[in-house]
């Protein structure tokens, strides 16, 4: 198994859109890129820790790439926009993709540039590529959010699309039990 660390905006949305992936086994919701140890929430969304809301997503390559995770996360969330995604404003919100080793960075470097030329959003990419320093994972009423607290209106507004777009896009990627 291996881990891939992804910042794309609010946890509880980027959370629901990995969860259902063929070979992924465990998506994490927390915080890294920042200064200050075993942060809280309250503490992250103050914007003074300098970390970015994440997900940790343990996975099997034999089943699913660092490349594939890769296209998930840019299509998933827009990484034109420094800062923020949709309402979220803050650098807590910021795209970021933490890497774990050097391939990782290469791969997540290569994709960037290449989706950048591509041409493929209006705007450049604000997306950083760094190397994870610490994870640290988020309390646990933020994990597998999108599942327990689905009938709520920020899930059905916010997090609902998302998944139903990954559903349509992703079709191929998905476990056997996800495809609906």
């Amino acid at each position: 198994m291996e881990k891939a660390t992804f910042g794309g905006g609010c946890f509880w949305c980027t959370e629901a859109v990995f969860q259902d992936l063929e070979g992924v086994a465990k998506v994490e919701s927390g915080y890294a890129g920042g200064h200050m140890e075993n942060p809280t929430y309250k503490q992250v969304t103050s914007g003074t820790t300098g970390h970015a809301e994440v997900l940790q997503i343990t996975y099997d390559p034999d089943k699913i790439s660092f490349e594939a995770l890769l296209e998930v996360f840019w299509k998933t969330h827009d990484p034109t926009t420094l800062n923020r995604q949709g309402n979220d404003i803050g650098t807590q919100y910021r795209s970021i993709v933490l890497y774990h080793n050097e391939e990782q960075r290469q791969l997540a470097e290569k994709y960037k540039q290449e989706l950048d030329a591509s041409g493929a959003f209006p705007a450049p990419i604000v997306t950083t590529v760094e190397p994870l320093q610490e994870f640290y994972p988020a309390e646990d009423y933020h994990q597998n959010y999108f599942n327990t607290h689905g009938h709520e209106p920020y899930c059905s507004f916010v997090i609902r699309p998302k998944v139903e777009k990954v559903r349509q896009v992703f079709g191929d990627k998905l476990k056997a039990g996800s495809r609906q």
